[in-house]
């Protein structure tokens, strides 16, 4: 047996990948991120990297301002190593900022803005960062707990920065029309245009390799504790060729391409999927500072020409719903990709039948970097799963013991490959907790390897619930309870019963007054075997969300 016929047969997937595609990793270009960030500025210098409000900044513009970064920090004493927190959406600024900071050679350290204060001490007091960039909008997040942060200096972005004479209207309308920015600014803080004004000219280089820290990525929001996963540059950057050679030919090489980036940089899939993967292919990335805001949204599309979306299926299935998105130029797009959360089969066909495009769904998590799967870029159709491992990952299912569990049975998704993390920060126990005897990566996720070698993520084995020693996946249901027609959406969790130990509970947001229990009963009834079928019904005006519109089952179980 040769070496390809060896490696088809350790990982059987690999034998129905596209044509092209290599079954390995291609070697990336670059050992780290700012490496790759100065050989696309050399590059593609003219071209745009970013579209935000309206204003566009070319890759030259863009590595200008994050010299000023890199060198404003390194004039304060900024080790190589050290931290650095961003809190903001998706403005001009952010990308500046992270660039800066990794060519000083510095450590990522992303915050969700919609955070409170106490999550927000939690995350600083455990990463310790030295500095803090907080869209000033935010500022009060801050303030409420300033004097219990381990950070120097809290510097405060505007919405309007870095996008010239815009910018100021940009600023005036978020401060002065729709009140959005404090009266008072926080005591102490320095704005990031004093930043750019105060830099030396440019950064002395920063003596990076591949195994230096990054990005210390918090995981668990929607599970519990937060825990920062440690992403090496190499992490990263491998996960960027993964995505490279894995949908390499699917899109235009005679144009720069533009990537509509609603889900924010912050999360690891718009970080890494989003705008590194544009940057290694000298694209543009349509930044959407509020994609909550679906009609502004909308409005963005209506103006705009793009190849690449990416979201989750909350997203998609809101502006599918949203009356203008007809208006919208579809013509272009090439690739539509999901994660974040599972897509449903109903919305993906909603989404096909507005745009022609099927969506790719992908999967992975914030300890991968996140991609480990991805669909055929080639498919016709929503799969029902997340394709195939991308090159140089492997996939193994297994049981609660740890032991593989035989093709087509359920068991819990391991991973190992280049874009898993190094750990958990500061957290060995929890490190080794997630991590095999031979290496693999424990997801936590329920799935089972098909015939074909495709991956199906049944769901967090942590939301599974047991009716009277009877399996029931909330994804499962929740897929059934949004095909009905006056349901807009629907999230699935159990609780405790008497009879029989735990009993299933829909959470349902309808599409109108009409919809009644009796008939989603019924509805479910002819759908799902008894003990799948939803003991109660409980109606809301919406469900409560992760920053990129997760669901969080976990505050519904609360609530119950």
């Amino acid at each position: 047996m040769n070496a390809t016929a060896e490696l088809i047969a350790a990982r059987p997937w690999l034998a129905h990948y596209p044509p092209g595609r290599p079954l390995e990793m291609s070697e990336p270009p670059y050992p780290t991120l700012a490496d790759l960030w100065r050989g696309a500025r050399q590059k593609f210098g003219g071209r745009v990297v970013a579209e935000s409000f309206g204003a566009r900044l070319t890759y030259e513009q863009m590595g200008v301002a994050a010299d000023k970064v890199a060198a404003w920090l390194q004039s304060k004493g900024f080790k190589k190593g050290e931290r650095a927190a961003i809190m903001a959406p998706n403005v001009m600024a952010y990308p500046a900022v992270m660039l800066g900071v990794l060519l000083a050679g510095g450590v990522v350290v992303n915050v969700n803005p919609l955070y409170t204060s106490r999550e927000l001490e939690f995350q600083l007091v455990d990463s310790t960062p030295r500095f803090l960039f907080v869209l000033e909008n935010f500022g009060p997040t801050v303030a409420a707990v300033r004097d219990r942060l381990p950070v120097e200096q809290v510097i405060l972005m505007a919405a309007g920065d870095l996008i010239g004479l815009k910018g100021h209207l940009v600023n005036f309308v978020s401060r002065r029309v729709k009140k959005l920015v404090p009266e008072a600014p926080m005591a102490g803080a320095i704005s990031f245009a004093q930043v750019l004004a105060e830099a030396p000219r440019l950064p002395a280089p920063a003596p990076l390799s591949g195994d230096d820290l990054a990005v210390l990525q918090y995981t668990g929001g929607t599970t519990g504790t937060a825990k920062g996963a440690m992403l090496l540059h190499r992490n990263l950057v491998a996960n960027v060729q993964q995505g490279a050679d894995w949908f390499g030919d699917e899109l235009p090489t005679d144009t720069p391409t533009v990537m509509v980036t609603a889900l924010p940089l912050y999360h690891i899939f718009a970080l890494t999927a989003c705008f590194w993967f544009q940057i290694l292919k000298g694209g543009a990335c349509l930044l959407i500072a509020n994609p909550r805001d679906i009609a502004g949204f909308v409005k963005t599309l209506r103006k705009s020409r793009f190849h690449i979306f990416a979201g989750v299926n909350t997203l998609y299935n809101a502006l599918a719903d949203h009356p203008d998105i007809k208006k919208v130029d579809f013509s272009a797009m090439r690739l539509c990709i999901a994660g974040g959360m599972a897509m449903q089969a109903a919305v993906a066909r909603k989404w096909r039948d507005l745009t022609g495009k099927p969506v790719l769904e992908g999967y992975g998590l914030s300890e991968t970097s996140p991609v480990l799967c991805c669909n055929r870029p080639d498919i016709e159709s929503f799969t029902g799963t997340v394709g195939y491992p991308v090159p140089s990952t492997e996939i193994s299912i297994r049981d609660a013991e740890g032991r593989p569990v035989a093709q087509g049975e359920t068991g819990e998704i391991c991973a190992r490959g280049p874009q898993v993390m190094a750990g958990y920060w500061d957290r060995p126990l929890a490190t080794q907790a997630v991590t095999t005897a031979d290496g693999f990566f424990r997801t936590g996720d329920g799935g089972v390897l098909l015939a074909d070698g495709q991956i199906k993520i049944v769901d967090r084995l942590k939301d599974l619930i047991i009716v009277s020693g009877f399996n029931v996946y909330p994804n499962e249901v929740e897929d059934v309870l949004v095909e009905h027609p006056d349901v807009r959406e629907a999230a699935v969790v159990g609780r405790p019963s008497a009879a029989s130990g735990e009993e299933v509970v829909a959470f349902v947001v309808p599409r109108d007054d009409g919809l009644t229990e009796e008939s989603l009963r019924a509805f479910c009834r002819e759908r799902l075997t008894g003990y799948k079928t939803p003991r109660a019904f409980i109606f809301r005006e919406d469900l409560p969300k992760s920053n990129v519109g997760k669901v969080l089952r976990r505050q519904l179980k609360e609530m119950l």
